[in-house]
């Protein structure tokens, strides 16, 4: 299940924003080098979800992050970073972070991009920009959610089994956003 799902992440990661109306380039300047070391660090989906905060919150003991394939997209500018949990070799969800410098696009409409793109895709309350849940032909859940972060903007989500809901998911994606 790992390679299928790694590739549903990186997929949904970097389509997410290339459906419907693409963002236009920045005419804003550079961000200043503490900016860069804060956009950097984002980066790192292991970092901002950590395993045992998995563990909790799908009550599998002992789960393991290791950090996915880099997967960058030139034709829509996403740079997306993922982390894959895993309990004794099987997989347990992913998360995939991706950034998309020199955009500007505003987070609810990458969302409804989102929403608009997934046969099936339900709003789910308690995020400031939203957040769209869909269980795909792969049989796996995703709750993706985008925010602005250092003025660039943000795409995070989460893809675990297709038996995950949105409230299992959603507290996962907050602390990942919490955490950028």
């Amino acid at each position: 299940m790992r390679t299928p799902l790694v590739a549903l992440v990186t997929f949904a990661a970097l389509t997410a924003c290339s459906s419907g109306d693409k963002p236009a380039p920045s005419t804003t300047q550079k961000p200043p080098a503490s900016s860069k070391a804060a956009a950097a660090a984002s980066l790192d989906p292991c970092a901002l979800l950590p395993a045992d905060a998995v563990s909790k919150a799908i009550s599998v003991p002992d789960l393991k992050a290791t950090p996915g394939p880099v997967q960058d997209n030139a034709a829509n500018g996403g740079k997306a970073r993922s982390c894959e949990y895993q309990h004794d070799g099987k997989a347990a969800g992913a998360l995939a972070v991706t950034r998309y410098e020199g955009r500007q696009a505003k987070p609810a409409d990458m969302v409804a991009s989102i929403k608009k793109a997934k046969a099936g895709a339900q709003d789910v309350p308690g995020f400031p920009d939203g957040a769209v849940y869909y269980v795909d032909e792969q049989k796996t859940a995703t709750l993706a959610s985008a925010e602005l972060v250092s003025g660039v903007p943000v795409l995070v989500n989460y893809t675990g089994p297709a038996k995950m809901t949105p409230e299992q998911l959603a507290p996962l994606v907050k602390q990942a956003l919490a955490a950028s």
